[in-house]
């Protein structure tokens, strides 16, 4: 063949069929550099934080596309907080699919790392539209922090999760006297076999650093003398496909976990400087 036939055959196609797993991402990226600011405007001076929780989302659009309409009729939610595990696959098309409808709940939101966002390319694609899988933020006097915990999909080659961030953000926080209570957001909670279980107790007492989540923090649970105490912050975690709360190290500091999409689960988190309230909703 020929060097014009050759050129003439590629010209001739009307596009190339790309790798599932390339990395050729169109449309909003470094999300979480926008979103965080826009939910730290929000609540800036509010005595009340209302944010909504989904999670493993994976593959389930319909279910998805349901809970985006519930979660944008819901005018007391400020903001929404994916679980990770957006991907199945680790597809950028998956991402794609899934940016594009918290897009359409029209609040801001922040994503965790999922272990199968780290399939293939996914790592690089969640990195590219969202940023650092590790951030934090303030809203109002409740200081959130995103976690990297999914250790197993690293071979543990990686600081998964990162003490020396958490040191960092730690230090930032506790110098500020408006922060009163902290929420921990992960994928996989301590014990589940992505968690690097080795370190479980460490990572539990930089948690337990943070305001609202101290010993000191803890105040008497309503109706109980003396018997139970709660804090004013608490961890949040996805990947388990169970809507549960454990209070995995028996000090009181308490783990919810969410049912994945495909059962049609989400919750709404109202925070206050008395105490929380927890609603899921089943759709």
């Amino acid at each position: 063949m020929t060097l014009s036939a050759i050129v003439m055959t590629v010209c001739s196609c009307d596009s190339f069929e790309y790798h599932p797993y390339a990395s050729e991402i169109y449309g909003k990226k470094n999300i979480h550099a926008e979103t965080i600011k826009e939910i730290t405007h929000l609540c800036n001076g509010r005595d009340t934080i209302c944010f909504a929780f989904i999670t493993d989302t994976q593959g389930s659009l319909n279910e998805m596309e349901e809970a985006v309409e519930i979660l944008r009729k819901r005018e007391n939610v400020m903001f929404v907080v994916h679980g990770g595990d957006q991907s199945d696959f680790g597809l950028t098309k998956e991402f794609l699919w899934c940016r594009d409808l918290m897009e359409n709940i029209r609040k801001p939101y922040v994503c965790l790392l999922g272990n199968h966002d780290c399939l293939g390319n996914g790592e690089h694609v969640f990195e590219v539209l969202y940023g650092n899988p590790n951030f934090s933020f303030n809203a109002g006097f409740v200081h959130f922090v995103g976690l990297n915990t999914v250790a197993l999909e690293y071979d543990y080659s990686h600081p998964v999760p990162d003490f020396t961030f958490m040191e960092d953000d730690l230090d930032s926080t506790l110098k500020s006297e408006e922060i009163t209570s902290s929420v921990v957001l992960m994928h996989a909670p301590p014990y589940d076999e992505q968690f690097n279980n080795n370190i479980a107790k460490v990572f539990h007492r930089y948690v337990t650093a943070y305001p609202g989540l101290r010993a000191e923090d803890a105040r008497y649970a309503e109706g109980e003398e003396k018997a139970g105490t709660m804090r004013n912050g608490f961890c949040i975690n996805g990947h388990t496909h169970h809507t549960d709360v454990k209070n995995i190290f028996n000090d009181g500091v308490l783990y919810y976990g969410l049912e994945n999409m495909e059962e049609r689960a989400i919750q709404i988190y109202t925070i206050t400087k008395e105490g929380y309230e927890v609603e899921t909703i089943n759709f």
